[in-house]
């Protein structure tokens, strides 16, 4: 794919480690556009490495038609397919979304340690990044949120990668296309019930027409956000190391209180994984504030458990 096997290479040559060695290195393939182009691509790199994982997510119809495309497609491209079935049904109060990506990820990682894979390459591309953002504008997410998706990261123990965020989907469909490669088309794409369905469908062509090129731009806002989030990690791990983990109360009141949240957050996050509501931090800041006496009592829900004073430090109890 000579689109994408720049894309890839560039990618490599950022995260070399992730690619290093004999191991075999697996695509996530659903069988659509993005995962197809990146599949290929990587068995033109690495033709004797080349791995598909399918996941089945048990959640409509169409899925059975999608993992019969996807093992006749790796058949007829002779890449080795590994297919997992699963359970992606959200519970009561649980985003549909997210439950489908829990298990999904679980699932990767899972056959990603069977298989002996280095890393698991993602197909997300430049449409799904500007949506991302553009999805977490939309709920106010700090910048954690504003820094999108990242192109490496770690999780379940397993490396992931995502090589052509800077590629819009338009430019891997006509490539396809052209080369006559068959890829499927999820249904699920046009359920206006899911938020980034409705992005997708309504504002991204409404920023298309009055910004072209927007793709690429807010993928370079989303590089920033990142870039000041990873500053934002390093003053926390400063500030923890003075105040400890988990901190004590009298360094953390000696910070700002920019300071003291940033820290709070970061030990929230690493330690417990949980992540405070803007409402909870700023009552637990106004507690740590007011804690000036030995006797001074901090509860404050976070998540399903609570943030409390325990001697001369906070803890957290998971409910």
């Amino acid at each position: 794919m000579t689109l994408c096997g720049p894309a890839l290479a560039g990618w490599c040559e950022r995260h070399p480690l992730a690619v290093a060695g004999s191991a075999p290195l697996a695509v996530a393939y659903s069988g659509g556009a993005d995962s197809t182009a990146l599949l290929l691509a990587v068995r033109d790199r690495w033709p004797d490495r080349a791995r598909a994982f399918h996941v089945h997510h048990g959640l409509q119809a169409a899925g059975d038609d999608f993992e019969a495309h996807a093992r006749a497609f790796c058949a007829r491209h002779g890449v080795p397919l590994r297919v997992a079935h699963v359970q992606a049904a959200h519970a009561p109060g649980q985003s549909p979304e997210d439950a489908a990506r829990r298990a999904r990820y679980e699932a990767l990682a899972r056959m990603a340690q069977e298989e002996g894979a280095s890393c698991v390459l993602l197909g997300q591309h430049a449409d799904d990044q500007a949506e991302t953002l553009l999805l977490a504008l939309s709920r106010g997410a700090g910048l954690p949120g504003l820094a999108a998706m990242p192109e490496h990261f770690e999780r379940h123990g397993v490396v992931f990668g995502r090589p052509l965020l800077d590629l819009p989907a338009q430019a891997l469909r006509a490539v396809l296309n052209e080369a006559g490669h068959a890829f499927v088309d999820d249904p699920s794409n046009a359920d206006a019930r899911f938020t980034r369905n409705r992005i997708r469908a309504t504002l991204m062509p409404a920023w298309a027409e009055a910004f072209p090129g927007f793709r690429l731009l807010l993928a370079r806002s989303a590089r920033h956000a990142a870039q000041a989030q990873r500053l934002l990690d390093e003053l926390a791990a400063i500030d923890l190391a003075a105040c400890g983990t988990p901190p004590a109360i009298t360094p953390l009141r000696a910070l700002s209180r920019e300071r003291q949240a940033n820290a709070l957050r970061a030990w929230l996050r690493r330690e417990e994984g949980v992540a405070p509501s803007a409402a909870q931090l700023e009552e637990l800041l106004d507690q740590i504030a007011a804690c000036t006496t030995r006797g001074h009592r901090i509860e404050i829900k976070v998540a399903s458990g609570c943030v409390v004073r325990d001697g001369e430090r906070l803890c957290y109890r998971a409910g």
